[in-house]
């Protein structure tokens, strides 16, 4: 297999090289399983683990390999499978908080292009979720693009496609209905060797049928539409990067009930840039646009040139991103602590061995 076919190039081939002098082999990480991964290597596919050493060195969850992951690889010729010595460096990563109240990162996939941000234009069309969505791509570092799936099932699709583009000025936006297979072809200059894609989305607008369609056939399980609400039952229940008949990669993941920010100072910079100019001309350069004198963020508000619905959730989404830096300061002491503690374990395990003590 070429591995530039799926996204092999000089930025990897550089960070790779000191383990090519140790004798790994690179592989892509295209499934992560409870106690295995599944890569794709220039051998074919092959099943691997990661070594002890690198479970030891590698403290933090983050630095574990995710789907997208380009890793070095030992191989074990005898039974075909290999070791994951070392994760590359990420040339992007999607994350999110995990669900719930732990503060932790949660990386999605990594080495992504390009993000389908997948919505139906159908009851399931939220522009909130719609501008979360967007937020995590641009923080990102890959180039977020909206799917407005169903348009079949919308009576105003037109409506609703001029509200995303209020949202999303710089961002490109397709109407298609994947169930008819109709607009598809819009999305063809997205794909191509070496390009990784992955689509984003609440369970049931459509993501599987769209990589269906693309593919040419009914590769991912889909679900039958419920008739009251026309929404797609919830079938993908794993992250999968596959390859496309043309080249590249395109990653289906399950819809996520809970999408958290994690990090996104600039991708809310970028979501909400008419806000961060308007911002420009507060009196105060700490202004955080609720009460303070001379705010022109309420100011535009209140005269009619900002919508009050989108001033809202750029608070919300700002107060929150706060919020989290706090807690991830604290996880970042209570981490460091952790670690030094458990290396101190190790030591003193280590020099109780040479002594020959219990």
């Amino acid at each position: 297999m070429d591995l530039e076919t799926i996204g092999w190039d000089l930025f990897f081939e550089e960070n790779f090289s000191p383990y090519q002098i140790q004798g790994l082999v690179p592989g892509r990480i295209t499934q992560v399983q409870r106690k295995s991964c599944i890569a794709l290597t220039e051998m074919g596919e092959i099943e691997v683990k990661v070594s002890g050493k690198f479970r030891f060195d590698n403290f933090e969850k983050g630095s574990y390999p995710v789907v997208g992951d380009w890793v070095g690889i030992k191989k074990e010729f005898k039974d075909d499978k290999g070791i994951i010595q070392a994760v590359l460096p990420r040339r992007s990563k999607f994350s999110r908080k995990v669900a719930g109240r732990v503060t932790e990162e949660q990386i999605i996939v990594a080495n992504v292009d390009i993000v389908w941000i997948v919505s139906g234009l159908d009851k399931d069309f939220n522009i909130q979720r719609i501008e979360r969505y967007l937020t995590l791509a641009s923080e990102s570092g890959s180039k977020p693009v909206v799917v407005l799936n169903k348009s079949d099932l919308c009576d105003d699709p037109d409506g609703r496609i001029e509200q995303v583009k209020r949202i999303a000025t710089s961002t490109p936006i397709h109407s298609l209905s994947a169930e008819l297979n109709q607009g598809l072809d819009t999305l063809n200059r997205y794909l191509g060797e070496g390009k990784t894609i992955a689509l984003f989305g609440s369970s049931g607008v459509g993501k599987s049928t769209i990589i269906n369609r693309l593919l040419g056939m009914d590769r991912q399980k889909v679900g039958p539409v419920r008739e009251s609400d026309s929404h797609g039952r919830h079938i993908t229940t794993y992250r999968e990067m596959i390859m496309l008949p043309n080249g590249g990669m395109i990653v289906d993941n399950p819809g996520m009930r809970e999408i958290q920010l994690w990090s996104g100072g600039d991708g809310l910079n970028d979501v909400f840039k008419d806000i961060e100019e308007i911002a420009q001309h507060c009196r105060f350069r700490d202004c955080v646009h609720k009460s303070e004198p001379g705010c022109a963020v309420k100011d535009a508000r209140d005269k009619g040139e900002l919508d009050p619905r989108r001033y809202e959730h750029y608070l919300k989404l700002r107060k929150e991103i706060e919020f989290l830096s706090t807690k991830q300061n604290e996880m970042v002491r209570s981490t460091e602590k952790a670690k030094w503690k458990n290396i101190a374990k190790y030591g003193k395990a280590m020099r109780k061995l040479k002594t020959g003590k219990d």
